[in-house]
């Protein structure tokens, strides 16, 4: 081990210095004059933990809470002999960045992250960004580097709800410059940009082009934006059935109260069965999920949901000590705001329609496979992320809480904790889950979100009523080879993230 070499050859050094003696030093003053008193050279102090307090916090943590632990040999509990052979680890990496990427991440971890400012994390675990409220789609044109990107849906009350553009228009440039695998993340990340516009166009020859329509729209990106993760919240009346459909685009706890009265609105309306469109909700807290799953149904309170299945030490704890605390449970009564908990609007349905696509990832997903041993969930749509695992904000404070936090530094990190199977024991895939009803969304036929024609929508009704809902007037499909590149949410820091505020505390 390099640092273990290190260490031997510095302490051979300094008996090599120490071994000098005051005899070398007269037999060598030729002029027999007595020798000036030498001033010793001042020892430099050894390195301490304290020399590195984000490194030692992160691998701390990361000893006791990481899912993957066992993948990373530095964090076995007996890895390290001696405090030096670890604190020369941890000098190893002055980056803190590189430390935690390069030395305490496995290979098959594709979400754990760290920030270096946790208060910009926490607004947006809050819903809360530097954001314009555009919501695109980025793709790229088949063996080339051009990209163009449309517009899923405008997020109400944003600068973006204020202009004209809206679902379904296209963009090709940014302030000018044509978008380009190679610049296309420096240019979304502007905080102010104009768009040009274009739109799908067939020539004489029947062949399809993107072309820019001569329009722009410019867009200032507003500091401190809160997006309401409900969309649209409405009661069908399809063929005579009262049927609800909710567009629910992430999972934030500060809107649970909202969502609760979306429910008693959809109970009020007497609704028989719901649609849940979740197809751009990358998910967000467990205990939101859990809420919604309660929301839907109401007749399996106290019934187990999920079992988190942690890293082998963590799991051991748990079992000896809260064998409870491992199990997620359907509940009844939700905090909204308030100092006390509120009853949930249950509806009690006894089948569920989810529409969910490869931007539906995390607690999205855990509704799916967490109702799906209590009643059918029929997934509209494309398969979805694949990520069941949970994640928690660690830091620099007591049992990695915000209790006597490290002024020194705001560095906090949001490792995976761990995942989960549901009642019967499955755990979700990491290809995703499959849908029952396939049906990709098309660029040239988005329709409008919430109408009974809308592609997706008009799907899930006719799985419900067995009557098709397809527009008339539906234009040709969108035929032109393109790959995904990304979505304008993917640079967030929870960005299909899934992640639990009630970290229990591990006493080692």
């Amino acid at each position: 081990m390099n640092m273990k070499k290190n260490l031997l050859i510095l302490m051979l050094g300094l008996l090599v210095f120490s071994g000098c003696s005051k005899d070398d030093d007269t037999s060598n003053n030729f002029m027999g004059e007595t020798p000036e008193e030498e001033t010793p050279e001042e020892e430099t102090p050894a390195l301490a933990r304290e020399d590195f307090p984000i490194q030692d916090f992160m691998y701390q943590a990361m000893n006791v809470y990481y899912l993957y632990k066992s993948d990373i040999p530095e964090l076995a509990d007996t890895f390290f002999n001696t405090v030096p052979e670890y604190v020369e680890y941890l000098s190893q990496n002055p980056d803190p960045d590189v430390f935690f990427y390069d030395e305490l991440l496995s290979e098959q971890d594709r979400f754990s992250f760290l920030t270096d400012d946790y208060q910009e994390l926490e607004n947006s675990f809050s819903g809360v960004s530097k954001s314009n409220g555009l919501k695109f789609q980025l793709v790229r044109f088949s063996n080339t580097n051009n990209i163009f990107g449309y517009v899923r849906y405008v997020a109400g009350n944003s600068p973006a709800a204020d202009s004209e553009i809206k679902r379904g228009d296209l963009f090709t440039e940014i302030d000018g410059t044509p978008l380009t695998i190679d610049n296309y993340q420096s240019l979304i990340g502007r905080d102010s940009y104009t768009l040009t516009l274009a739109t799908i166009v067939e020539n004489a020859e029947g062949g399809r082009t993107v072309t820019q329509t001569g329009e722009t729209v410019t867009l200032t990106k507003e500091t401190n934006f809160a997006e309401n993760p409900i969309l649209i919240a409405k009661t069908l009346d399809v063929e005579g059935q009262k049927i609800g459909y909710l567009m629910y685009n992430s999972f934030v706890s500060q809107y649970d109260d909202e969502l609760n009265s979306a429910f008693a609105q959809f109970k009020a309306d007497g609704i028989t069965d719901l649609v849940l469109d979740l197809r751009y909700n990358g998910g967000g807290s467990v205990a939101t999920a859990i809420d919604l799953t309660s929301m839907i149904t109401g007749q399996f309170d106290g019934e187990v949901l999920i079992k988190e299945q942690w890293n082998a030490e963590a799991m051991a704890y748990f079992e000896s000590e809260e064998p409870e605390s491992l199990l997620n449970r359907f509940n009844s009564t939700i905090y909204t705001g308030t100092s006390e908990e509120q009853p949930i609007n249950s509806l009690n349905l006894n089948r569920l329609y989810v529409i969910g696509t490869e931007s539906t990832a995390s607690a999205s997903e855990l509704t799916v496979i967490g109702l799906e041993p209590y009643i059918p969930v029929t997934l509209v749509g494309t398969t979805t992320v694949g990520k069941f695992q949970a994640s928690a904000t660690l830091y620099d404070g007591d049992n990695f809480g915000k209790n006597n936090l490290n002024p020194e530094h705001k560095y906090a990190i949001q490792p995976l904790i761990y995942t989960y199977s549901n009642a019967d024991g499955t755990v979700g895939p990491p290809t995703g889950l499959t849908p029952d009803v396939t049906k990709e969304e098309d660029i040239a036929n988005l329709g409008v979100l919430g109408e009974p024609t809308e592609p997706l929508l008009a799907s899930a009704l006719q799985a419900i009523t067995g009557k098709s809902f397809v527009s008339k007037n539906r234009k040709k499909p969108f035929d032109i080879p393109v790959k995904t590149v990304g979505e304008s949410d993917m640079f967030s820091p929870t960005f299909q993230k899934m992640y639990d505020n009630n970290l229990p505390v591990i006493k080692k």
